[in-house]
């Protein structure tokens, strides 16, 4: 069983059987279950992990596959309890990382990220020395 503490900022060092949740900073983060002392980030997005809180409890979803630790972990956290899931072998993990990629590709692309910076139509693209020289009103 964990326990679940909403902060702002994660402390510097995470207790044994506590879920530490930052709101604010969209991420939860918490010690291997199986012992092995590694924290676990995950990321709370769209395109990474879901945080549901029905006042009580919480459950992240999907399960937590700790691939690149030694102990390679696999659980769920489903209202505050931990739920094993079964070990993965390598083409498993391998196909669940695509399969997330694939995910976050697909999102991405449906999803309408305005761009950064001034918009410049194609007809007003200039080289950077006429922009300079602009800059400059030479």
């Amino acid at each position: 069983m964990l326990q679940h503490k909403f902060v702002e900022f994660i402390p510097e060092k995470a207790e044994e059987g506590v879920l530490y949740i930052s709101i604010e900073y969209c991420t939860a983060i918490h010690k291997c279950i199986c012992g092995c002392g590694n924290e676990v980030v995950t990321p709370l997005s769209p395109t990474d992990w879901k945080l549901t809180f029905n006042g009580k409890a919480v459950t992240l979803h999907p399960s937590i596959g700790n691939w690149n630790f030694e102990c390679q972990s696999h659980y769920w956290i489903r209202n505050n309890k931990i739920e094993f899931a079964g070990h993965w072998k390598k083409h498993q993990i391998f196909l669940g990382r695509e399969n997330d990629m694939e995910r976050k590709e697909e999102y991405f692309k449906e999803t309408k990220i305005p761009p950064v910076g001034p918009i410049v139509d194609e007809g007003e693209q200039t080289s950077m020395w006429k922009k300079i020289l602009k800059y400059f009103k030479f």
